[in-house]
C-alpha cells in the first residue's frame, strides 16, 4: 500500500491485548512461503543473481513493485497491475525497462504453472547511472490465508500524524505509490500484533479512515459496501477496483468517500481486499466486535465471485 507518516498511539490504539492472548503476528500468514522461480535482469539485459550493493533499491528504497495473483498458470490482472507499476514509477521519476510482461511469462513458466504469488520488483539502479534492474519472483500462497478466512481478522485502528487530504495533494510523498519503502507499513502491523491484532488501520489526523499497510478496508450496511475514496491518498487495489466490478451484481451498490472509525463501528460486517489475500472478513475492531463478531455474508460472496472471475 501507500507509505505512510510513522503512526502516533491514541486512547484506543492503548487497549491491552485479551487476557491471556498472544500477538498474532503481522500478517501472519504462517511458515515462510517456499520460493518457486526467480529471474533478475540487469540493466544491460543480461541476467543477474543478486542486486548490486550499490543500487539505490537498496541504500534508499528507491523501487517499485507488484504482487500479482496467479491462478492455474495465468496471473489474474496483469495489464492493471501493470498500469499501476507504471504509475507508481512515474511518482518516483523512475525509468522502466521493456518486455515486463514477457518477463513475468518467464517467471510463471519456470515455476511450472499452478497458483502462486509473482512479485514485480524494478529498482532505481545505481546513483549517476539509473538503469533499472528487474526481479520477478513467485512464491507459493500463504498457508494459513483459509484458515484466517474463515475465522475473519481482528484489527486496530492506528493514527498517522498527517491530513490525508494534503498528503494526497503532495506528490513528494509519493500519495498512492507503491514503493519498496514499506518500513513504516511494517511497523504499524508489528504495533498491531503487540496489541493482539492480526493487522492495523491506518487513521488520518482528522479521523479519516484510510487503509491497511497491505490491504483496502470496506464495510457493509444494509445493501451498500463503503470504502475510502483514492481522493484521500491510499493505494488504488487492483482487488479494490474489481470488488466494485462485482458489486451491482450481487445486489450491492458501492460508495466511497471520507469515512470515520464511528461509520466502521456500526457496520453490518466488514471485510478487506488485496491481491494476497482476495477478500478477507474482518470481525473485530479495537478488541469490539463487528456486528456479530462473526464473518460476513457479503464478504464471502464476493470473495466466490472474486475466485470464480479469477479461475474462469
Amino acid at each position: 500500500m501507500a507509505s505512510h507518516p510513522q503512526p502516533q498511539p491514541s486512547p484506543a490504539e492503548a487497549l491491552p491485548p485479551p487476557a491471556g492472548g498472544k500477538p498474532a503476528g503481522p500478517t501472519a500468514f504462517g511458515p515462510r512461503s517456499a520460493v518457486l522461480a526467480v529471474i533478475g535482469v540487469g540493466p544491460d539485459g543480461s541476467s543477474v543473481d543478486a542486486l548490486d550493493p550499490l543500487d539505490l533499491a537498496l541504500l534508499r528504497g528507491e523501487a517499485v513493485f507488484e504482487a500479482i495473483r496467479v491462478y492455474q498458470g495465468r496471473p489474474f490482472r496483469l495489464a492493471a497491475h501493470l498500469a499501476r507499476l507504471v504509475r507508481s514509477a512515474a511518482a518516483l521519476e523512475l525509468t522502466l525497462p521493456r518486455g515486463l510482461e514477457a518477463l513475468c511469462s518467464r517467471a510463471i513458466d519456470q515455476a511450472g504453472g499452478g497458483d502462486g504469488i509473482l512479485r514485480l520488483l524494478c529498482t532505481r539502479g545505481i546513483e549517476g547511472e539509473l538503469a533499472s534492474t528487474v526481479f520477478a519472483i513467485i512464491t507459493e500462497v500463504p498457508p494459513k490465508l483459509e484458515a484466517h478466512r474463515a475465522r475473519g481478522l481482528n484489527l486496530v485502528l492506528l493514527t498517522v500524524a498527517a491530513d490525508p487530504l494534503v498528503r494526497a495533494a503532495s506528490p513528494w510523498l509519493l500519495p498512492g505509490a507503491k514503493s519498496t519503502s514499506y518500513a513504516v507499513n511494517m511497523a504499524a502491523s508489528r504495533a498491531a500484533a503487540a496489541r493482539g491484532a492480526d493487522d492495523a488501520v491506518f487513521v488520518g489526523l482528522g479521523g479519516e479512515l484510510l487503509e491497511l499497510p497491505t490491504s483496502n478496508i470496506w464495510w457493509r450496511a444494509g445493501e451498500t459496501l463503503y470504502t475510502p475514496s483514492l481522493d484521500l491518498g491510499i493505494l488504488a487495489g487492483v482487488n479494490r477496483a474489481v470488488l466494485q466490478e462485482l458489486a451491482p451484481s450481487l445486489g450491492y451498490r458501492v460508495l466511497e468517500g471520507v469515512f470515520t472509525a464511528d461509520d466502521l463501528a456500526a457496520a453490518d460486517e466488514a471485510f478487506v481486499s488485496s491481491t494476497i489475500r482476495e477478500v478477507m472478513p474482518v470481525v473485530s475492531i479495537d478488541h469490539q466486535p463487528v456486528a456479530d463478531g462473526r464473518p460476513g455474508p457479503a464478504a464471502t460472496k464476493l470473495h466466490t465471485a472474486l475466485r470464480r472471475l479469477a479461475t474462469a
